[in-house]
């Protein structure tokens, strides 16, 4: 099984519908809060169901929702179809865009699940896909010292917060029996240090900086935003 498959089913990651539901909302609010401008044509690669994406495209020109799951994608286009201003994409045609077509491009809990290699590959992609002056944001990357349970008390305290914590701690003992658990042991799990991130970022020309706060519900987890040096 690869990482697209696992997503492009059912899965155990939320606990219920009311965790779905505040964590996508809780993620549109962060991303608005970026958004440079009301004419921005934005990108979130990665998408996932993005059910509060309607917040984000009220405060940008065009938001462009990839994602590599074809059910994923058919649910979007669904649920998104009396938008206007909403696009549904896969990443191959995110790559068949030509150079410079986007403003900003949010990558939020997506980096952990590729390999080195893929990431190095698709940073090149996404830099040049950028305008001059155009960003990009990479969000909830996992740090080598944040372990599962780190991220699972993290959960609990979003959860406690936003009145799910019961469902949230038998979400997390389903989920230790569930096959996510053997998917991400088996093809890999990226944590990576702030400098690496950084360090990778300045490598594709983009002049970059850690973010406060990580966009969701995990402080533990960082976000970085990397603009685009025009000389």
């Amino acid at each position: 099984m690869t990482w697209t498959e696992y997503w492009n089913q059912d899965t155990t990651i939320y606990v219920n519908d009311r965790h779905k539901r505040v964590h996508y909302e809780r993620i549109a609010q962060d991303v608005r809060r970026l958004v440079p401008g009301p004419e921005t044509r934005l990108v979130d690669y990665g998408c996932g169901e993005a059910m509060s994406a309607d917040q984000v495209a009220a405060a940008c020109g065009q938001l462009v929702l990839c994602d590599s799951a074809l059910t994923v994608r058919q649910r979007l286009e669904a649920r998104y179809a009396d938008r206007d201003n909403i696009d549904v994409i896969s990443p191959e045609a995110f790559e068949a865009l030509p150079s410079g077509a986007v403003d900003m491009i949010i990558v939020n809990s997506v980096v952990q699940y590729l390999s080195r290699s893929e990431f190095a590959r698709l940073l090149r992609v996404w830099t040049e896909k950028l305008r001059p002056h155009g960003q990009l944001v990479l969000a909830d990357i996992v740090p080598p010292n944040v372990s599962p349970y780190a991220d699972a008390l993290q959960l609990l305290k979003f959860a406690a917060a936003n009145g799910f914590a019961v469902a949230a701690f038998a979400g997390l003992v389903r989920s230790y029996f569930s096959d996510y658990r053997q998917v991400r042991a088996g093809l890999g799990f990226l944590q990576l240090s702030e400098v690496e991130v950084l360090n990778a970022m300045a490598e594709v020309g983009l002049l970059a900086r850690r973010h406060h706060p990580n966009i969701g519900h995990n402080a533990r987890r960082m976000t970085f935003v990397g603009g685009v040096q025009v000389a």
